[in-house]
């Protein structure tokens, strides 16, 4: 007996007419916020027309409204995201059909080197504009296809998870007594990622092979190097949008492999650490997972910076522990003292407006992320440090004596004092403390001025009812 053909409910499951996506207008390019009749993409068929899916209109408007506000670089064609909607409007055409067709093939990256903190350097590769805004709507339909799949213990670069998540994971093994961390480091993950290895395993859940195949071009597009193309015969470019959902599908096996032995653990991106009750337990799963992750994912253990250490010997994410307590690693608190007195340096020539400005963003940029810490003993000292450094700055902007007594007057120094230091011929870091200075530039005025308090901010966080 003949099944009968039943006609999907309207709503549901993939759009199988190929080729009747909507064609991209110039209007993609809008920088309007709202996208009506956005394309459902969670219950997306793994065989379904993803190419069309993802080379439509509105996931195109979507996708450059994420590149615009990512911001960034251009690439290796100079293009900025200033003018890069009206160089894209009359090439959208062609470009659709190049894509379709499977002709179009990615520009090379342009390599930028950043410094690491440990004194090497961090390779990215930047897209140009274009590519980057191709990989974002890649992403986008990709990315519900992967992420019920991913490991519950997965945070990096996935919606709704962070790494203050993957540090709290961390802390609940503690917690429950595993407080020996196994800390393995990844040498040169993302210069090292298998192409075929990678690939086989996008394809478990991508059956649109123009999707595998543009993925494969972004893989091997290689880089500029001064001026000399260098083919990429492994790697996956970190700077593009597409890196962050490859590496955790690549990575997706090693969370399985630990969630199979059921242990204690949390990875974000390529940092991840295995918790245990033992240092024998911790050699073995260190050995073994090492053993592992080159067999199977053809991946190498930098041997010198893996490490079996105590919890609070540990660190994760830029965080250490104290008991069952969240810290930030003295390395983190250094380095925020190091770039706190580069923005507080006298020798640096610009207004006191501009410098307040780069601290405020700083400072609270660096608090939003370590302030998740729970150590508040060095927040107050810290606090009168940078306040001494900003009176510093404001002494020697003055210059004159004159100049200087008349600010301290007109700030409510008593003017004995004020002549006093004014006329004193001692270094700004040690005038920076006296009566007059601190009585004329006092903790108030600096905030009217615009510095923030590291203090205040950390009490926002901990105690938001009691902050005022």
């Amino acid at each position: 007996m003949k099944r009968r053909y039943q006609k999907p409910h309207c709503g549901e499951g993939p759009n199988r007419k190929h080729g009747k996506a909507p064609v991209c207008s110039p209007s993609t390019m809008k920088s309007s916020d709202g996208v009506e009749g956005r394309r459902e993409t969670e219950s997306a068929d793994p065989i379904s027309d993803l190419f069309e899916q993802a080379l439509s209109q509105d996931n195109l408007q979507r996708a450059w409204q994420q590149v615009k506000a990512n911001g960034g670089a251009p690439g290796i064609d100079g293009i900025t995201i200033e003018a890069f909607p009206e160089w894209f409007r009359p090439q959208w055409p062609t470009l659709r059909a190049e894509l379709l067709e499977g002709t179009y093939q990615p520009a090379p990256v342009r390599r930028v080197e950043i410094d690491k903190s440990d004194g090497g350097k961090r390779m990215l590769g930047i897209p140009r504009l274009l590519d980057r805004l191709i990989q974002q709507a890649l992403a986008q339909v990709l990315g519900p296809i992967f992420e019920p799949v991913f490991s519950d213990h997965s945070y990096g670069f996935r919606p709704g998870r962070n790494a203050h998540q993957a540090v709290e994971r961390i802390r609940e093994a503690i917690k429950q007594g595993y407080r020996i961390a196994v800390d393995l480091d990844l040498a040169k993950f993302f210069d090292r990622v298998n192409h075929d290895l990678l690939m086989e395993r996008v394809a478990r859940r991508i059956k649109d092979k123009r999707v595998l195949r543009l993925i494969g071009k972004y893989l091997r597009a290689g880089v500029l190097v001064n001026g000399r193309l260098e083919a990429t015969i492994e790697g996956v470019p970190q700077g593009g949008p597409l890196s962050p959902m490859l590496a955790n599908v690549l990575l997706d096996d090693l969370d399985k492999e630990l969630e199979k032995r059921s242990h204690r653990f949390a990875r974000y991106a390529d940092d991840f650490t295995v918790m245990v009750r033992s240092l024998r337990a911790a050699r073995r799963v260190k050995e073994s997972i090492t053993r592992f992750l080159k067999k199977k994912l053809k991946l190498e253990v930098n041997e010198r910076k893996s490490r079996i250490v105590r919890s609070d010997e540990c660190s994760f994410l830029g965080f250490t522990f104290r008991g069952t307590k969240i810290r930030w690693t003295e390395k983190a608190f250094e380095a925020f003292k190091d770039k706190l007195r580069g923005l507080t340096g006298r020798s640096w020539g610009v207004s006191m407006k501009y410098r307040m400005k780069k601290l405020r963003e700083y400072i609270r940029g660096w608090m939003g992320y370590f302030g998740r810490s729970e150590y508040y003993r060095p927040i107050p000292a810290l606090d009168e440090w940078l306040r001494r450094r900003m009176r510093m700055c404001y002494w020697k902007q003055w210059r004159k004596s004159r100049k200087r007594i008349s600010q301290l007057i007109q700030l409510g120094a008593n003017e004995r004092y004020a002549i006093q230091t004014g006329l004193s011929r001692k270094g700004y870091w040690r005038l920076s403390r006296t009566l007059a200075t601190n009585s004329g530039m006092t903790n108030r005025w600096l905030e009217e001025q615009g510095l923030v308090s590291i203090r205040e901010l950390w009490i926002r966080i901990h105690y938001p009812a009691t902050a005022r």
